[in-house]
């Protein structure tokens, strides 16, 4: 039998830096902590999706540094196989993460050993990516290898989740490929091509507008305002889920490995976005990225 989920994405470690507040241009800071800790879309994706209960197997590649065991510590307590995550010649993903006392952050990432995910490593892996149920994508590797795996993938019958994130702009054809396309408001304003007005509403617009391009369903996160989505004609949203904020990094990442894990189980979109936002509320309540996702018998708010 094939995995639930199968994510084609970044490996990295994070390199986390408390703050009282993130520096002003040309401002020196002086900061609490530093921690490194395992990261990176498409690894944090995969753990959040594994914890919750599905079988997931990860493409992908680390480097020949330290800070490749520390990206892969929690893939492999979480059960993610790791069979077609190679080692490459250099340094695994890093990303350096500003974080400040209101749980807000910047964050500079540097792609390392993902820069080697190839269309060459999709099909490596061939028949772990068409038997899956659903094959999650981000923007964090190459794009050609992005758009390679999607139609792999959507060629095969298995359900491509596509995250375009950090915000790109993708072809069209590869927009149509998703069944969902999932983004944030910034990175649906950088597909549509314009600026955003902030709301629910004016999600709802940009949500209608992705999918008359082609995707089959669409669903936008709005942080602390919820999530809309729109599929077969009809929109839908659901609100946040009031909780006290210590760090939002990867809380996104929570949310699109928690929809990935309901939508292999069965769940209408709908019903999995809902669950999915619960989640993400969860993992903002903790630091750090993939240390802040629950497990499948964890109470959620």
């Amino acid at each position: 039998m094939g995995h639930d989920v199968v994510v084609v994405g970044s490996v990295n470690a994070d390199l986390v830096l408390q703050v009282d507040r993130r520096p002003l241009p040309g401002e020196t800071v002086l900061g609490q902590d530093a921690v490194t800790l395992p990261g990176g879309k498409g690894a944090n994706q995969a753990v959040a999706a594994a914890r919750l209960g599905a079988s997931v197997a990860m493409v992908g590649a680390v480097g020949t540094d330290a800070h490749a065991a520390v990206a892969l510590d929690l893939l492999t307590s979480a059960g993610v196989d790791l069979t077609h995550v190679r080692t490459v010649d250099g340094p695994t993903g890093l990303a350096v993460v500003t974080l400040a006392g209101d749980g807000e952050n910047s964050i500079v990432v540097v792609p390392g050993a993902n820069a080697a995910v190839t269309p060459a490593s999709v099909d490596a892996a061939d028949a772990v990516l068409t038997g899956a149920r659903v094959c999650v994508l981000q923007a964090e590797i190459p794009l050609g290898t992005v758009a390679h795996a999607a139609r792999l993938a959507h060629d095969a019958g298995v359900r491509v989740l596509l995250n375009v994130a950090p915000a790109t702009a993708l072809r069209d054809d590869v927009v149509r490929l998703a069944d969902p396309l999932v983004v944030n408001e910034h990175e649906a304003a950088l597909l549509l091509g314009h600026p955003l007005d902030a709301g629910v509403e004016a999600a709802q617009g940009a949500a209608a507008e992705l999918a008359g391009r082609g995707a089959a369903s669409v669903v936008v996160t709005l942080g602390a305002s919820g999530v809309v989505g729109h599929e077969h004609g009809a929109a839908w949203s659901w609100p946040a889920v009031p909780v006290e904020v210590r760090d939002t990094t990867g809380a996104g990442d929570a949310f699109v490995g928690a929809l990935a894990a309901a939508l292999a189980a069965g769940d209408p979109l709908r019903d999995a976005a809902r669950f999915a936002t619960r989640v993400a509320a969860a993992s903002v309540t903790r630091l750090g990225a993939q240390p802040s996702y629950p497990w499948a018998t964890d109470p959620l708010p």
